[in-house]
C-alpha cells in the first residue's frame, strides 16, 4: 500500500503538468519559411513497437494515455510503428485503437521484431513478418505503408538488402526512415531497473528526466548538423523514440525544450514529403538512420562516424556517474 500511494501521486503531477501546457501553440512553420524553404531545424516525432505491459507498477493504460496526452496537448501526430505479436488480443486492439482514433498513423515493424542483420533471419523471414503485420494494421483508418527495420537493421549484405528491398517494393511498402536516432529505450531500461529496485518515491525523476532531455536533444543537434552538411539545407527530421515509460514521463517536456531551442515541430506524416526520403542509400550502406547511411555513402565523415551508430555503450558511464 505505501507502494501505490506515490505512484498514484506522480502520476497526478505528470499529468497536471501535461495538461498545463496546451495553451501554448505548438510551434510551426511561418508563411515566409514556407515560400522561401525550411529555415530552421524542423523535428517531427515517430514511435517504436507498442508494449502493452504495466511498467514499474504503472497500469499500461495510464502511461500509454500519457503519451498520447503530450501530443494532443501540442497538437501533433506522429507515426507509430508497431509490432504485430501482441496485437492481436484485446489489450493490443485497444493500443492501436487508442493511437489510430487520435489520428495518429499506424505503420509497420515486422511481427516479431527480428535482427535482419543476422544470418538466421532471411528474406523469406522478411516477407512473413511483413505481411503478418500488414494484415493486423491495414484494417485501422489511419494506416500507412511505411515500415520500419527492427534495430534499423536492413540485412548485412548487398544482396540481402537488395532482396528485402524488392519484397518491399513487391508490396507497396516504403522504407520509414529514421533520421535522428538516439538511445532512449536504454534510458528506459535504466529507469525501470532503478524503479523496481528502490521505488518511485526514491527515484530520482528529476535526473533521469534531465539526462534524457540533454540526450535527445544533442543527438538531434548531432544528426542535424550532419544533415546539413549533406543536403547544404534544413530536413524534416524524424525522431525515433519508443512507445515506452520515458516517453509517458518526458515528452512533453522534451517538446517544450525543442520549442525553446528553435527548432520547427511538424506531424510525422507531412515530415515523411521531404524529398530527402526518397534517396535511398547503396545497398551496401543500408541500416542506422537515413543520415548516417548517406554520410557513410558520401566517403566525407570516416573519421566521425561510429558502429553502431547509437547504443549503450556510448552513454552508461554518463548514468553511472549521475548515481541513475
Amino acid at each position: 500500500m505505501t507502494r501505490i500511494l506515490p505512484i498514484a501521486f506522480i502520476l497526478i503531477i505528470l499529468l497536471f503538468g501535461c495538461k498545463n501546457t496546451s495553451s501554448e501553440k505548438p510551434v510551426i512553420s511561418s508563411k515566409e519559411d514556407k515560400e522561401v524553404g525550411v529555415s530552421k531545424p524542423t523535428i517531427s516525432f515517430t514511435f517504436d513497437d507498442g508494449i502493452t505491459s504495466d511498467l514499474a507498477g504503472i497500469k499500461f493504460e495510464e502511461w500509454n494515455s500519457m503519451i498520447l496526452s503530450h501530443l494532443e496537448n501540442e497538437n501533433l501526430k506522429a507515426v507509430f510503428f508497431v509490432t504485430g505479436k501482441n496485437k492481436l488480443n484485446k489489450k493490443g486492439q485497444n493500443l492501436l485503437n487508442s493511437w489510430n482514433d487520435k489520428g495518429h498513423n499506424i505503420a509497420n515493424h515486422t511481427f516479431t521484431h527480428p535482427n535482419f542483420n543476422s544470418q538466421k533471419n532471411n528474406v523469406q523471414l522478411f516477407k512473413n513478418e511483413l505481411i503478418q503485420t500488414d494484415s493486423i494494421i491495414s484494417k485501422l483508418s489511419n494506416w500507412v505503408k511505411l515500415f520500419r527495420f527492427p534495430y534499423l537493421k536492413e540485412g548485412a549484405s548487398k544482396a540481402k538488402v537488395d532482396s528485402i528491398r524488392n519484397v518491399l517494393l513487391d508490396n507497396n511498402y516504403k522504407n520509414g526512415y529514421v533520421t535522428i536516432d538516439a538511445s532512449d529505450w536504454y534510458i528506459n531500461q535504466r529507469l525501470i531497473n532503478r524503479i523496481n529496485a528502490v521505488g518511485i518515491e526514491n527515484t530520482k525523476i528529476d535526473k533521469f528526466k534531465k539526462f534524457y532531455i540533454q540526450h535527445l536533444i544533442d543527438r538531434a543537434n548531432y544528426y542535424e548538423k550532419l544533415s546539413y552538411q549533406i543536403n547544404k539545407r534544413h530536413i524534416n527530421h524524424t525522431l525515433l523514440l519508443h512507445h515506452n515509460l520515458t516517453s509517458a514521463l518526458f515528452l512533453g517536456d522534451l517538446i517544450k525544450d525543442f520549442k525553446k531551442k528553435g527548432w520547427i515541430i511538424i506531424n510525422a506524416k507531412e515530415a515523411y514529403q521531404d524529398e530527402v526520403f526518397e534517396n535511398q542509400p547503396k545497398s551496401e550502406y543500408a541500416g542506422e538512420s537515413l543520415i548516417w547511411s548517406l554520410a557513410k555513402q558520401s566517403g566525407k565523415f570516416e573519421q566521425s562516424l561510429r558502429y553502431p551508430a547509437e547504443d549503450s555503450r556510448y552513454e552508461e558511464n554518463a548514468i553511472d556517474s549521475l548515481g541513475l
